[in-house]
């Protein structure tokens, strides 16, 4: 008989306080009872433009609210997609000079837009970092240097917490010999648990900060914005979403819907039925997708913690994966789904240039071909000769992990100042001064191919026995 009892007494035995082992328990009694966090089309429908304010109608800035802001980064992952081992938060956006290390990562982007806010004299917000249980240690070292104990008087870091995983077979408690095997991060949701049950939502509130920001660690885009702030504060508004304008690149990720009375919700990929994938993904039906970035007010957060005994409830997602060879069930929840459980939550549809995240090396690309400069606050700016960012697509078989695009771009990074968008198919390495103009299709095999060409535009095909331009 599957009982409830195994997980309880793994979850006490590793120290974990009740909070996270009820809201564990609640998710684990509804999947259990069947619930798989579906969302069909006939319960949801697409958001109505009166739920979604517009970033241009925004009211002028008010600076000194940043006294009541606290800015989280979610910092758990580890970026093992592009062959990284340690916090992705830490990875070079701008490698600089090797030999003075001088390069800048996605945590140094973030410290220093902070840091830069408080040197100029203004009010700057609270500081935190969410980290898993994989990422804590070797964020601590890297923030080291900054000294963060001068900036605030709260912990800079908490950690996530971690769920049992479960054998999809019986539904039982997966115990394989590797005992960090058994365990699984539970998704961005769990960030307001963790807030609480670390002592940080008391401790924010206490020091007159009124709002949480949060944002994925890899996304430049996503900073302090003042006049968001100024908005919902004046409108007193308890939980918002920003969003973007969906395009092809993003009709997998999760969209912005509404149900039958009105309230916002969240649906990702994972709650969508399979024969209602078409609809999900068509961008112009779900016109918004979530970019991720949150803001909160702590004040009602808590009142709803309290109200709930420190359960969100949010949407399930049910995640299956394979662990040394057998099948497992991962229970996960969504922050942004949040905004289905806050009475009066928002969405603002904001430029894309508060959206400009890093998943893959074609993002990364960008940086370290100069598309994306500093400007003097640290924050990421299109390079002056460029318009619009350009759109690269490389062949994940020969560009996936960072060292595999160190290898074949990263010493002779071509000039894409007239670049419109690069496809590139095949063992490619580009040679010294290389430019790219227009549009660039490049088609190679798994021969290595070193382009030295000074201009490069059209289409370019290589292959064991002839290059032809």
């Amino acid at each position: 008989m599957v009982t409830t009892k195994p997980f309880i007494d793994k979850m006490t035995a590793a120290g974990m306080n009740s909070a996270v082992i009820d809201t564990f328990i609640g998710y684990y009694e509804k999947f259990l009872a069947g619930d798989r966090g579906m969302l069909t089309h006939d319960t949801i429908s697409p958001t109505s433009e009166d739920h979604v304010e517009k970033y241009e109608n925004l009211p002028e800035a008010d600076v000194s609210l940043f006294s009541t802001l606290a800015v989280c980064k979610l910092n758990g992952g580890l970026g093992t997609s592009m062959g990284l081992t340690k916090a992705k938060s830490l990875l070079p956006v701008f490698p600089g000079d090797s030999e003075n290390d001088d390069s800048i990562s996605f945590l140094d982007i973030t410290i220093n837009q902070l840091l830069t806010i408080k040197e100029k004299g203004k009010v700057a917000p609270k500081f935190l970092l969410m980290n898993s249980y994989n990422t804590e240690a070797d964020t601590l070292l890297a923030i080291e240097k900054y000294n963060l104990k001068e900036y605030q008087d709260i912990d800079i870091t908490f950690t996530q917490n971690k769920y049992p995983r479960i054998t999809k077979a019986d539904n039982t408690l997966f115990q394989p010999e590797d005992e960090q095997k058994s365990w699984n991060p539970p998704g961005h949701g769990d960030i307001y648990t963790a807030l609480y049950g670390t002592g940080i939502l008391d401790k924010l509130i206490d020091s007159g900060t009124k709002y949480l920001f949060v944002s994925n660690s890899d996304n430049l885009g996503a900073t302090p914005d003042s006049q968001i702030l100024t908005w919902i504060t004046n409108e007193k508004i308890p939980f918002l979403m920003e969003v973007c304008r969906r395009t092809d690149m993003d009709k997998k990720g999760g969209h912005l819907a509404q149900d039958h009375q009105g309230q916002l919700l969240l649906r990702e990929v994972a709650q969508c039925p399979a024969e209602e994938i078409d609809e999900f993904q068509d961008i112009n039906y779900y016109s918004y997708f979530n970019t991720n970035s949150l803001w909160i007010n702590l004040d009602v957060l808590k009142e709803r913690l309290v109200k709930h005994k420190y359960r969100m409830d949010l949407p399930l997602i049910v995640n299956p994966k394979v662990v040394d060879g057998i099948d497992v069930i991962q229970l996960e929840t969504a922050m942004g789904a949040a905004i289905s459980v806050f009475a009066d939550s928002k969405a603002i549809e904001v430029p894309r240039s508060r959206f400009r995240p890093v998943k893959k090396t074609d993002e990364l690309m960008l940086y370290w071909a100069g598309v994306f400069n500093l400007d003097r606050d640290y924050n990421v700016v299109l390079n002056e000769h460029l318009t619009e960012v350009p759109t690269i697509k490389l062949d994940p078989e020969y560009f996936k992990t960072v060292d595999q695009l160190h290898a074949r771009i990263g010493k002779n990074m071509p000039d894409l100042r007239k670049c419109s968008s690069l496809n590139i198919t095949g063992n490619i390495v580009f040679g010294e001064n290389v430019s790219i103009s227009g549009d660039l299709i490049i088609y190679g095999d798994e021969h290595e191919y070193v382009l030295k060409d000074k201009n490069l535009e059209g289409m370019i095909v290589c292959n064991s026995s002839r290059k032809v331009k």
